[in-house]
């Protein structure tokens, strides 16, 4: 696939799910220390390590412990235009 492509909500849960496993494990926390950390379910927390399928609150309090909560505060912000054809850029 193109990288200029958008992604897939599938493919954007794979990615978050891989993500967020990895920065879990990088701050050397068990799936365990995360749920009482966050206030998340142990089985929310599988399930989304799994499946990458969570609610967006449960995401947010996650994101909050493993520090990159900052990360989503520019989702939906208003991006440069792109042009529209090889002659625009020129």
């Amino acid at each position: 696939m193109l990288s200029f492509l958008p992604k897939t909500p599938s493919q954007m849960q794979e990615e978050l799910k891989v993500k967020f496993r990895a920065k879990r494990k990088a701050l050397k926390l068990t799936q365990e220390e995360l749920a009482i950390k966050s206030g998340v379910s142990l089985g929310s927390l599988k399930r989304f390590e799994s499946s990458g399928q969570i609610s967006l609150e449960s995401l947010l309090k996650v994101a909050l412990v493993l520090e990159c909560l900052g990360d989503f505060n520019s989702v939906c912000e208003k991006r440069e235009e792109m042009p529209e054809s090889i002659e625009d850029l020129l």
